[in-house]
């Protein structure tokens, strides 16, 4: 069994943040693969189902980000997990949009989340890294993470929801490389093919109109 964990704020008000985008994942994965209904349990909300062989519990905390923690620590005791059954999703400011990457332990890098979690189950864990790109300056970073994604940010983002909703079955049997592929295959645009076809190709395809008659194809035939 592993514990899929999305990070970010409850209630309408933070539901469009850039820094819920790893409650969108749990959101999406959920839908895509007919889990239960979510319902209140460990100071968050639960939602059970199966990814392949793997039993799967998906959990979006309600403490808020700073004690995100909490409700994680509660859940592996639970369920009697470890820290390495437990894989994280959540926003990384530190990767441009449409770009994402799988991280076994390491620090948290200043992310609240990542930081409560850390206190509670330490730093053995997997992560979900979701680009949503830096404001610039550090100044604007809380104000930048709870704003509202745009709508010019809107198609790379459902290309990477659904991506990960597409690998998620990968995921959780411990192959990230996959995962990633799958995430790939709906973020990349795909390129028209290429037409080989060669000129010359193209003159034997259009041959000009024969107007001799049957005599004069005749004469040039054998020189009357």
């Amino acid at each position: 069994m592993k514990l899929f964990v999305g990070l970010g704020n409850p209630g309408t008000k933070y539901t469009n943040n850039r820094h819920n985008i790893g409650f969108m994942a749990l959101d999406q994965i959920a839908f895509d693969y007919a889990f239960s209904p979510w319902k209140k349990k460990f100071h968050g909300q639960i939602s059970d189902g199966r990814l392949g062989q793997e039993k799967i519990t998906l959990l979006k905390p309600e403490t808020f980000m700073n004690l995100s923690g909490q409700a994680v620590s509660e859940a592996i005791r639970f369920y009697k997990l470890s820290s390495e059954d437990v894989v994280v999703f959540h926003d990384e400011l530190d990767l441009a949009p449409t770009k994402i990457r799988v991280k076994t332990t390491g620090g948290h890098a200043g992310h609240n989340g990542l930081r409560s979690i850390h206190q509670h189950i330490g730093a053995e864990y997997d992560r979900v890294r979701i680009g949503i790109g830096h404001p610039g300056h550090k100044d604007k970073v809380s104000s930048y993470v709870l704003s509202d994604f745009g709508k010019a940010d809107q198609n790379w983002l459902n290309d990477i929801i659904r991506g990960i909703a597409d690998g998620a079955t990968f995921l959780a049997a411990g192959d990230p490389a996959k995962f990633m592929n799958a995430v790939a295959m709906r973020a990349t645009p795909k390129r028209p093919k290429p037409n080989h076809t060669d000129k010359k190709d193209i003159q034997k395809k259009i041959e000009p109109l024969d107007t001799r008659t049957p005599i004069q194809k005749l004469v040039d035939k054998f020189g009357y």
